[in-house]
């Protein structure tokens, strides 16, 4: 006779070890998502916790969460839940317009935008312009060619005293 509680049987369809044994399988499957199959699926072969635990290295807790979090959700359960913190506060409509006024326009006063400047044209923090320039790649201060400044007084210290128009 076992030590501790009897476990659960779990009960799984031909469908769900299908299912389960090509996430663990494939190897563009995320390693938190097939290790929670191969768990499963260890547990389906009629292992105890401890000894599914040992085969895939890891703790009794681990594999005692995911076989009842399986049990209780079957295939659903094995996703992420929904990590605590703050929600967003910066809109995909806020993202889109910084990306666009980045890409498709300058501003007045200078050859380029910007963290500072994008900010106070968008409304938004100076670290969310990083975070949202970093996040797409965008470097607007990094171009192919020379840009003239665009003030009069900038112009001048480059030895132009006239513009021709």
């Amino acid at each position: 006779m076992g030590i501790g509680r009897p476990t659960k049987p779990l009960d799984l369809t031909t469908e769900e070890r299908e299912k389960l044994a090509m996430l663990a399988r494939r190897p563009k499957s995320a390693q938190a998502m097939a290790m929670r199959a191969r768990i499963v699926l260890g547990c389906d072969e009629g292992l105890n916790n401890g000894e599914v635990a040992k085969k895939l290295q890891i703790t009794g807790a681990t594999v005692c969460k995911w076989r009842e979090r399986f049990r209780g959700n079957r295939l659903e359960g094995l996703l992420d839940e929904p990590r605590p913190g703050a929600p967003r506060s910066i809109t995909d409509k806020q993202v889109e317009a910084v990306i666009t006024k980045t890409l498709e326009s300058m501003p007045v006063t200078s050859t380029h935008w910007s963290t500072r400047l994008m900010a106070e044209k968008a409304g938004l923090s100076q670290t969310a312009v990083v975070r949202i320039w970093h996040a797409f790649g965008l470097q607007p201060h990094r171009v192919e060619n020379f840009k003239l400044p665009k003030t009069l007084n900038s112009l001048k210290r480059f030895g132009i005293s006239s513009v021709c128009t």
